[in-house]
């Protein structure tokens, strides 16, 4: 299945997602991935969430595809939903998100490891937000999360990335390893905090999102608001067109 649930070890629970052939996924699938880190923190055996993907890089957003072969703003609506209920199961799941991050992660995975709780990732991994690039907007509510503000916006005006030994000189990443070490890397952090009693660290989970300064759910939404105007306005359409031509011209 493209997107499964198991327990790792004791208390660990790995979210694979696994949609070849660069995990760009269609928007029952962003609200599948949310049900299932959902459930995951739900129960009470598990003390952390491991969210993995399988493949070339860990996620490439939204399927544009499907918008573009899909009349009216349909597909647009169940993408944006769709990553807005993804991005929210990671902020507000029960216990502790640990992103493992390989290769590209970019548009929507933006979204994902900006509200994860601790970011590892591999030596070979990018990030960044194609969007102006595809006529939208989004996630730089959670770009910002992981670099300075003015670098945020300079990667977000020229859709460039940055790697991850960039961020883990801000922070954002906790540790950069070989794609092969990547695994064992998010285990360690995941033993550490389920190590710990599960009531406090649900306590502690639930805390520090209600002392956050920036509230990540209304934030997105608002930037989810001017994606819509560039689509009833033609502009979004004209950018994924234009894509989605490149795209099947490399293919050729």
């Amino acid at each position: 299945m493209p997107i499964t649930s198991k327990t790792v070890e004791p208390g660990i629970v790995a979210v694979t997602v696994d949609y070849p052939p660069v995990n760009a996924l269609p928007s029952r699938a962003w609200f599948e991935l949310g049900e299932v880190i959902t459930a995951a923190g739900n129960d009470m055996s598990t003390h952390a969430v491991i969210l993995r993907a399988e493949g070339r890089g860990f996620n490439a957003g939204v399927d544009i595809k499907e918008m573009q072969n899909t009349e009216g703003f349909t597909a647009l609506i169940d993408a944006n939903r769709g990553c807005f209920a993804a991005f929210k199961a990671v902020y507000e799941c029960a216990v502790p998100v640990i992103a493992a991050v390989n290769g590209f992660c970019v548009g929507g995975g933006i979204g994902l490891v900006g509200n994860a709780d601790v970011i590892v990732a591999s030596d070979d991994a990018k990030f960044g937000l194609p969007e102006v690039e595809r006529g939208a907007l989004g996630a730089a509510t959670h770009l910002s999360r992981l670099v300075p503000q003015h670098m945020m916006r300079r990667l977000f005006y020229t859709a460039a990335t940055v790697n991850a030994a960039i961020l883990h000189q801000y922070g954002s990443v906790h540790e950069v390893v070989p794609r092969a070490e990547l695994d064992e890397a998010a285990l360690r952090v995941a033993r550490d905090i389920a190590s710990k009693d599960t009531r406090v660290i649900r306590a502690a989970k639930e805390a520090l999102n209600l002392i956050d300064v920036q509230k990540v759910n209304s934030s997105y939404r608002m930037e989810q608001g001017f994606t819509f105007e560039l689509n009833l306005s033609g502009v979004a359409d004209e950018h994924r067109d234009e894509f989605a031509g490149t795209e099947k011209g490399a293919k050729k």
